[in-house]
């Protein structure tokens, strides 16, 4: 059975920082790309960054390039987001998502979804 499993949410204030971290297991990452989306009620689920697990290339939406930093531990099979600087407009529900295409833009090239995690900034 495939499954991806988030961790790391929670409540932070603005300025902090988190580290969200997903593990995949039920099958072989080495022709995926992992990654995480976000979404706000009533927007659509939004890009953040990806990494392809066969050659540890990364990917990043413009906006959050050098705000956010993906990483993986292939050994442990889980992807990792650091978020830092976190500001109020990043309170979202988080998704690590997997897909066969590199990079995942768009939920639409999402295979299988974790089951969100939710992030919350206080200003």
């Amino acid at each position: 059975e495939v499954q991806l499993q988030a961790f790391g949410g929670g409540l932070v204030q603005a300025g902090g920082s988190l580290r969200l971290s997903c593990s995949a297991s039920g099958f072989t990452l080495d022709d995926y790309a992992i990654g995480w989306f976000r979404q706000v009620p009533g927007k659509e689920r939004e890009e953040i960054s990806c990494i392809s697990w066969r050659d540890g290339s990364t990917y990043y939406a413009p906006s959050l390039k050098g705000q956010f930093t993906i990483s993986s531990d292939n050994a442990k099979n889980t992807v990792y987001l650091q978020m830092n600087s976190l500001k109020p407009e990043d309170t979202a529900v988080y998704y690590c998502a997997v897909g066969d295409h590199y990079p995942l833009r768009t939920p639409t090239m999402v295979e299988y979804w974790g089951q969100g995690t939710q992030v919350t900034v206080s200003s």
